[in-house]
């Protein structure tokens, strides 16, 4: 009936062998401001990734080159040693030279130094999960997959991942290795990478969102507080809780640099939107 309740799984296995909670964090917003340097309350950012774990994520993604290098050492000092549970994924191949510059490398040359920096930083002798970050323009990407399938059969890696691809790129990287994830722009008023969302659904790969809250939708925002309102929640919520409900293979990291606000977002698996809710939510992107 259009007006049940609409129930999602809590839980999402990468790679065959990794369980996780579908609502995990992204470790991003921990640096400085432009994403460069260290944070502005170190202690705070301890105290976030401390309370993400006891709130129950146990998937928390960063990359080299947030700070640079600065995320990873802030989840080492806060974690390790690590849960047993706890799924930590990284991502190599951008370079950073300034606040909010990101030039893409993803030459073996430099992913071979990027993996090597992580292991480092994070204090672990292999990566359960490594994502491309993005496929390099200048570098043949087969290069690129060639590196990371040589760096998993040597033990480096556990899992290998993608970001902002294509079916096309990801059927490609598919002939060197299996790809757990996929990380794509996605978020309710932002469809972009549909087809990207139902093929990885459809070969159980996981899907993560980056940019999940998406905003330049003002009509969307409007339908988004209606829901909200009805639920006693923040459109952030409301945002999120969509994202859950859309699909199964979607894992959710929100990130923050603030205990309350990381508090606020964990709350969004608790939301049960209605099938009337979801096609409400759905229109948005069809506006």
């Amino acid at each position: 009936m259009a007006g049940t309740t609409s129930s999602f799984e809590k839980t999402f296995t990468i790679g065959g062998d990794i369980t996780i909670n579908r609502l995990g964090y992204g470790a991003m917003r921990i640096t400085g401001e432009g994403i460069w340097g260290p944070p502005k309350d170190k202690d705070e950012a301890i105290r976030v990734l401390k309370r993400a774990v006891e709130l129950g994520v146990n998937f928390i993604d960063t990359a080299d080159s947030y700070g640079p290098n600065i995320s990873e050492q802030l989840i080492a000092e806060a974690l390790h040693p690590y849960p047993t549970d706890l799924l930590i994924g990284t991502k190599g191949g951008l370079l950073r030279t300034g606040p909010g510059e990101w030039p893409v490398d993803a030459s073996p040359e430099h992913l071979e130094e990027a993996l090597y920096g992580s292991l480092r930083r994070l204090k672990v002798d292999r990566i359960d999960l490594y994502q491309l970050h993005r496929i390099d323009p200048k570098v043949p990407a087969e290069k690129s997959f060639e590196f990371l399938q040589k760096a998993q059969q040597e033990g480096k890696i556990r899992h290998i991942g993608l970001s902002e691809v294509s079916v096309a790129d990801i059927k490609l990287a598919q002939q060197y290795f299996e790809v757990v994830s996929v990380q794509n722009m996605y978020s309710v008023d932002n469809r972009k990478w549909e087809a990207e969302l139902e093929y990885t659904n459809d070969h159980n790969i996981a899907f993560i969102p980056w940019f999940p809250l998406g905003g330049g939708n003002v009509q969307g925002q409007e339908i988004l507080k209606r829901v909200a309102d009805k639920h006693n929640a923040t459109i952030h919520q409301v945002a999120l809780s969509w994202l859950l409900h859309h699909s199964p293979n979607v894992l959710l990291i929100p990130g923050t640099s603030s205990v309350s606000h990381l508090e606020e977002n964990m709350k969004t698996a608790d939301i049960q939107l209605s099938e009337d809710d979801l096609a409400v939510l759905d229109s948005i992107g069809e506006v």
